[in-house]
């Protein structure tokens, strides 16, 4: 059975595939903000077959409890076969364009707090010779797009750090998998206007993550129509790019 670290637990993508895990009897150490949803998670896995699961509360913005978390979490199963990161906020890009430090803040949460967490768990996977390294970036880290750029350019930064890193565990046999949704219906993004044509749902994306996890995906977009939309947009040259309105 495998045994499963997942940091934003509470997310609607991050519950959706641990749910999908559940099913084959996985164990599980969930750390997430809030207790109460955390605890609601935690029964509902245990209610569809986990086997052992293991609820840590913590703020993943806050790096110096993530050493304590990961810890725990290696002592609990002797090893880890996944470590699934997923947490992450969705940034007021016209708020963040008026208060630097709120910029900084929202790049802290979804850009280095992740790397933080990445850089403290690579050597105890590099040591066990194994394992999977996963994390939920985001289409919106391809390319800087006036709508978003504070929340892409810190997915993009995770993006980066994340292949060097692939490289340096490769030897090792670890994965390190680059999980790119597009646009997802989540609590998260409830309220924007988001194109029903292009809109997802979280155990579909899930279902991919889950898949592409098993196989050691490097980098995975999902649906898988989005690498296709990704392309076309990256190969847009500059001149044309800044003046469109995405």
């Amino acid at each position: 059975m495998k045994r499963v670290l997942i940091v934003g637990a509470t997310s609607a993508i991050a519950a959706a595939c641990a749910r999908r895990w559940a099913a084959d009897g996985a164990r599980f150490f969930l750390a997430a903000r809030d207790a109460e949803k955390l605890a609601a998670v935690a029964s509902d896995l245990g209610a569809r077959g986990a086997s052992e699961v293991i609820p840590f509360q913590m703020d993943a913005s806050d790096t110096p409890a993530h050493a304590g978390m990961i810890r725990e979490a290696f002592h609990a199963f002797q090893g880890l076969d996944i470590a699934l990161i997923a947490h992450g906020t969705l940034p007021d890009q016209a708020a963040c364009e008026r208060d630097a430090a709120l910029t900084l803040r929202e790049f802290g949460v979804n850009g280095l707090s992740v790397i933080a967490l990445l850089t403290s768990l690579a050597p105890r996977f590099e040591q066990q010779q194994g394992g999977a390294l996963a994390v939920i970036t985001s289409v919106a880290g391809d390319r800087g797009r006036p709508g978003n750029y504070v929340y892409g350019s810190a997915k993009a930064a995770v993006s980066t750090f994340c292949e060097g890193l692939r490289a340096r565990l490769f030897r090792c046999g670890v994965t390190v998998t680059d999980i790119r949704p597009g646009f997802v219906a989540t609590p998260m993004t409830r309220g924007l206007p988001l194109p029903g044509w292009l809109t997802s749902t979280p155990e579909a994306v899930a279902k991919r993550i889950v898949s592409g996890i098993e196989r050691g995906a490097d980098v995975l977009y999902t649906p898988f129509y989005w690498y296709f939309i990704l392309c076309a947009i990256r190969l847009l040259p500059r001149a044309i790019f800044k003046r469109l309105k995405l």
